[in-house]
């Protein structure tokens, strides 16, 4: 496992700019130079999208920027030693600069492996080698000698070193209770990041090794994406309190109920490890001190320090229910489709009355068509009707764990009944939600606390969320939907023609981030309330499919066909690949265009966005699907204005972009302009 790094993937004493886009710009080229990559602005792209969601500079002068990117042929690391020190993260200059690339379906030993690296850098002899290193071929030989001097096998040194890692002072598992260690404090801790690779295993050893100072016992559980060994149940049950340095949600955290926690971001792991031990310690002394209840979530104060706002909690809550929410919408939408295409749109009159007489040996008047047909309504209208309860019931999963689905999915149901259609349901999951982490919050004698996430939180969650809905919420809800569904139908001529203008000036803004997300929620959560008589939702769905196809279709048509000579071979290579991507309403393909020059590609989206949907609203294009492009043709009315829109609005964005980056010069100096992608843009546009 020596080729995970080169001569070629080592800058020593270089100036990469000012800015740390600058830097990770050019290690990213130096993966794509040396063949191991495919595509320089993509394999950029991904790691400033890492780098986005939270910076990667350490203590000490270093940072290690690194991504999973489908751009990556072979796992690699790239070394920047700075003659200009960057500021990776506020008030941390670094002059060591790790890029750490792997393939977004990268083997278990090479995730082992890139992970063995990174806790590497908490060594200070492997770093101070690295900084009086005099060649690339010293560096390489100081990191192969650091891989093969592992004293476990490269394969498993990540997983098992960091899964059941201790102090050198702790007890075996074999020790006694009451041995002369008995005395000693014990904390159990959980590291884990969203790449899994770096901040995982580094957070682990850096309180590994505050705990040895603490004198304490530690157990530490990395979930990362080398692999992750449970704790064992037992040293769970000896802990004294439980740090939680994450980025993502523990996976079954419910194991640690009633143990103090302290959790943080993960960095804080790296940046912090002696004051988290010591709050740790603190918390295990202090019966008043936040625990981890049976519902599994975090309380308290501490608990939930350097934790993200209320606002961005409430936007991953509502976004965690529309996700899970999609699938069912996906097949019940695509179901009723083939339904109509086999059956006509009568078909949905009486389908139950004919699936419930009828069969293959018994068929109704109209012929194994009309079975067919109502066959598919029924299962597509039982899919359906589980878009809103889905959606209660995952967001409040979403804000209180397990214990939050029943009581939410209760409220969604509830919220059918009333009328109150998706609004309902947001409004009862998160009650649901709330109510559940409340309860969660209390503190049961021991015998009622196995019956808390069961039992006790569901029925009093349910009881008080969906009492709440029908009793006061509801009425004024379902008002609004009705008043809401209504101007949605009364939407006619130019004001239909604005309204999809205007989603599809959301749909190109941010290339799958809030304001693109908000747009298409806005898009799946109504597809429900859709119905022959009613299609304004089926036609706000079609306006926001066409328009988030336009980007990469746009970009391709710009860069293979329009105007080849102003975009570099990789950039070419990609708009080839983009021509699928936005058949299939993934918008990923125009990221690398957006990454390398976001001004010029953005603008131009979000016109051709707006040029697509106010063509499919004009026309009344409908889609009864909430993805698949051109490739769910069956389940878009007036599919032929639907290709009219889409080629439209890449015809104008891709001349567009061309206009703009002949006659819209840009300064000399760009490092960050051209770094500046907008917030999720690295994500497709579901």
């Amino acid at each position: 496992m020596s080729d995970i790094i080169e001569p070629g993937l080592v800058v020593l004493d270089a100036d990469l700019g000012p800015e740390k886009s600058g830097v990770i710009k050019a290690l990213a080229a130096r993966v794509a130079e040396s063949g191991r990559a495919t595509d320089a602005e993509a394999l950029f792209a991904d790691a400033w999208k890492r780098e986005e969601q939270a910076p990667t500079g350490l203590p000490g002068g270093m940072a290690i920027p690194h991504a999973k990117s489908p751009a990556v042929k072979q796992a690699s690391l790239a070394v920047a030693r700075l003659a200009r020190p960057v500021e990776f993260d506020e008030g941390e200059d670094a002059d060591l600069v790790f890029l750490i690339a792997a393939p977004d379906t990268a083997a278990q030993d090479h995730l082992a492996l890139l992970s063995t690296l990174a806790r590497s850098l908490m060594k200070e002899d492997f770093v101070a080698s690295l900084r009086s290193a005099a060649t690339p071929d010293e560096v390489v030989g100081i990191v192969q000698g650091a891989l093969a001097g592992d004293d476990e096998p490269a394969a498993d040194a990540a997983p098992a070193a960091a899964a059941a890692a201790t102090t050198a002072a702790a007890p075996t598992d074999a020790a006694p209770a009451d041995a002369g260690a008995s005395d000693r404090r014990s904390i159990v801790a959980v590291t884990a990041c969203p790449t899994g690779i770096a901040h995982t295993y580094m957070a682990a050893d850096a309180l590994a090794a505050a705990a040895g100072r603490a004198g304490v016992d530690y157990h530490v559980e990395t979930q990362g994406s080398s692999g992750a060994k449970p704790l064992d149940p037992a040293v769970i049950a000896a802990a004294d309190a439980v740090i939680f340095a994450v980025d993502v949600d523990v996976r079954d955290k419910a194991r640690f109920a009633g143990k103090p926690v302290v959790q943080v971001p993960v960095k804080r792991g790296i940046d912090e490890p002696d004051a988290l031990v010591a709050q740790a310690l603190a918390a295990a002394s202090d019966p008043n001190a936040p625990r981890v209840p049976a519902g599994g979530a975090p309380t308290g104060a501490t608990a939930v320090a350097g934790s993200a706002s209320f606002g961005a909690n409430l936007k991953r809550w509502l976004l965690t229910g529309v996700s899970y929410m999609i699938p069912f919408v996906a097949a019940g939408g695509l179901i009723i489709a083939l339904a109509f295409l086999i059956g006509g749109y009568e078909i949905g009159d009486n389908a139950g009355e004919v699936v419930l007489n009828n069969a293959l040996w018994n068929l109704p008047p109209g012929g194994l068509s009309e079975y067919l047909g109502s066959v598919l309504i029924v299962i597509g209208s039982a899919s359906m009707a589980f878009l809103v309860p889905a959606l209660a019931g995952y967001i409040a999963y979403a804000m209180a764990d397990r214990p939050g689905i029943a009581p939410g999915f209760v409220a969604g149901s509830v919220a059918l009944v009333l009328n109150a259609g998706f609004l309902g349901g947001l409004v009862g999951g998160l009650l649901a939600g709330a109510a559940a982490m409340w309860l969660g919050r209390l503190r049961p004698p021991r015998w009622l606390a196995g019956l808390m996430p069961v039992v006790i939180i569901p029925l009093l969650a349910s009881l008080f969320s969906s009492g709440l809905l029908l009793l006061i919420l509801g009425a004024p809800i379902a008002t609004l939907m009705a008043g809401l569904t209504d101007w949605l139908n009364s939407l006619t001529g130019v004001s239909a023609i604005a309204l999809g203008a205007i989603l599809g000036l959301m749909m190109g803004f941010d290339l799958g981030g809030p304001v693109n997300k908000v747009a298409y929620a806005f898009a799946v959560t109504g597809l429900a309330a859709g119905s022959v008589e009613n299609q304004a939702p089926w036609m706000i769905m079609a306006a926001v499919m066409a328009a988030g196809m336009v980007p990469p279709l746009g970009m391709a048509f710009a860069s293979t066909v329009l105007a080849r000579n102003m975009f570099t071979e990789p950039e070419r290579e990609n708009g080839v690949a983009a021509w699928l991507l936005g058949l299939s309403f993934i918008s990923e393909g125009a990221i690398p265009f957006a990454a390398a020059d976001p001004l010029r590609v953005i603008a131009s989206s979000m016109v051709g966005g707006a040029t697509a949907g106010a063509i499919c609203m004009a026309a009344g294009v409908t889609s009864q699907a909430p993805h698949g492009g051109i490739f769910v043709f069956f389940a878009i009315g007036n599919f032929g204005m639907f290709l009219v829109a889409i080629l439209a609005g890449t015809i104008v964005m891709g001349f567009l972009v061309v206009a703009l980056k002949r006659w819209a010069r840009r300064a000399p100096v760009e490092v960050e302009e051209r770094a500046a992608v907008p917030a999720g843009a690295a994500t497709a546009t579901v």
